[in-house]
């Protein structure tokens, strides 16, 4: 792994997605998810949601970094909002 180079920021980025997924799986285990429609046009599981959010952030920290050269740790604050919304109604 000497080869990447692995910040904290990095790490801690890759972290919170491991950590996610394995969280998912758990409530996926515990509770299985109930597909439903939000305000999304189609019919999503939390899973499914978990990665329209995923896609969000991506897309959102990459508009951040191309339109502004502030903190990348506020389009982190946006990324997580995303996240809440998509997944409490999306």
């Amino acid at each position: 792994m000497s080869w990447m180079a692995w910040t904290p920021v990095t790490a801690v980025f890759f972290t919170c997605i491991a950590l996610m997924l394995i969280g998912m799986g758990i409530w996926q285990a515990v509770s299985p998810t109930i597909p439903r429609r939000g305000f999304f046009p189609l019919v999503t599981t939390r899973g499914d949601r978990l990665f329209i959010s995923l896609l969000g952030a991506a897309y959102i920290h990459l508009a951040w970094l191309a339109v502004t050269d502030m903190t990348v740790l506020i389009a982190s604050g946006i990324a997580a909002i995303w996240l809440l919304v998509v997944m409490r109604w999306g």
